[in-house]
């Protein structure tokens, strides 16, 4: 089989193209307000966003300067230069003393919004750890272990912000409600299944319909030890998120600018121009990384049996339960998964990468964005007696892509729209 990485990496890069805010935002930008604009922006893209509005504002359509202001949050290692737009790099996946300024500084600037000013909120993925504002009661410590405990839990994403913004004085509405005299107007790039706004960075300018009693049931249902000040957050009325019919509503607006279908659409048009039948399993795809696999190498090893030549593409954000003590990403693990239960096969490819470019990590912007397995993989894996099940075992998939060579490293892309998985299977 002909080297297959090039078509893969150029079918991971097209998804990324395709949600990229210097592409996307402009053309969903409102005119400017008789007072200020004040954007707000986190997550991953926040400061690529906060950049493309500026160029749309003062260069395109020459507003004066100081009527443009804010404050951007993003992931360490994702800013870019800007002129008006403070950016603030946080940590990710676990917040930061940095998270905890922007937060604050962003919720004071979001006050000082008059009926005159609009309040631009620029949100993506990664914005539910970079906006860290504990409720009262809670210290930023005991944040922090409530998320490192939820990330290794194998809870979804809705799950793990729906505890999130029972704890939080940003999250669940509560930036809106900060907001309310000014106009809102949130632009928002997808990176959960299903694109629901209340997910997304956790909802930080809608209203949110989960509850506290929810946010307790996901507690006990994945067994978390909490501080018994987390306990008590969790029950105290004062920290309910803010819920529909909410004044602080009233002036609101919501756009999606991009999603995670969109990109995987990008990615699936690249596999077929090169003449590959498409199997399209969805965008929103979630559940067990090494359960997913396991499912997508049966229809793998199937099209190989019945000589297709067929690309197999899978979007979403799949979850690890983290039993072992390696290193590894959601993608890293599936790719693992599928190193082990494809070994023995020729003709097939694959590529599983977060499209933010990082995949788990340590929170540093040189973190793999994922993996890429083939014929080479198999062969490192025979020459240096690698044995997948058992870094599988001790979810090591870092130490065990990095043995044969195979993780994906794109650097901040700058967008989040998910994860994109393709599989290339060739003919006999």
């Amino acid at each position: 089989m002909t080297d297959k990485r090039p078509l893969l990496r150029a079918i991971f890069d097209a998804a990324v193209a395709a949600a990229h805010p210097d592409v996307i935002l402009g053309a969903h930008l409102p005119p400017p307000p008789r007072g200020r604009i004040i954007c707000l922006a986190a997550g991953k893209a926040a400061a690529a966003m906060a950049a493309a509005a500026e160029k749309h504002y003062l260069d395109a359509l020459e507003m004066e300067p100081s009527r443009l202001t804010g404050i951007a949050t993003t992931r360490h290692g994702h800013g870019v230069p800007t002129r008006r737009i403070r950016v603030i790099e946080a940590g990710h996946p676990v917040p930061d003393e940095a998270g905890l300024k922007g937060a604050d500084d962003s919720l004071q600037l979001a006050r000082t919004a008059t009926a005159d000013d609009l309040l631009l909120v620029l949100l993506s993925g990664g914005g539910s750890a970079n906006w860290i504002a504990p409720v009262a009661g809670i210290s930023f410590l005991q944040k922090q272990q409530v998320t490192r405990a939820l990330l290794r839990s194998g809870a979804a994403i809705g799950e793990i912000n729906t505890v999130r913004k029972h704890l939080s004085r940003i999250k669940g509405g509560r930036l809106a409600r900060a907001g309310q005299r000014a106009e809102i107007l949130t632009l928002a790039i997808s990176d959960v299944p299903h694109d629901d706004p209340a997910v997304i960075a956790s909802g930080p300018t809608v209203p949110d319909t989960t509850t506290l009693a929810d946010a307790r049931a996901i507690v006990a249902k994945y067994k978390l030890t909490v501080d018994d000040a987390v306990g008590a957050a969790l029950n105290d009325p004062a920290n309910e998120s803010v819920k529909p019919n909410d004044p602080a509503f009233a002036r609101a607006r919501y756009q999606m600018i991009a999603r995670p279908r969109e990109s995987l659409d990008a990615a699936i048009n690249v596999a077929a121009d090169a003449g590959y039948e498409i199997l399209d399993l969805g965008a929103d795809l979630e559940g067990e990384a090494r359960d997913v696999a396991a499912g997508h190498a049966r229809l793998a090893l199937q099209a190989r049996a019945g000589g297709k030549k067929l690309a197999i593409f899978s979007g979403g954000e799949l979850t690890v339960t983290v039993t072992g003590n390696g290193r590894g990403g959601p993608n890293q693990e599936y790719a693992l998964a599928l190193a082990d239960l494809l070994k023995d096969m020729t003709g097939i490819a694959a590529l599983a990468g977060d499209t933010d470019g990082a995949d788990g990590g340590a929170g540093s912007a040189d973190d793999p964005a994922g993996a890429l397995i083939d014929g080479s993989t198999f062969a490192a894996m025979r020459t240096q007696g690698l044995d997948p099940a058992a870094y599988l075992k001790n979810n090591d998939a870092t130490a065990f892509l990095t043995a044969t060579g195979d993780l994906l490293h794109s650097g901040p892309t700058l967008t989040n729209v998910n994860d994109v998985r393709v599989i290339l299977v060739e003919r006999e």
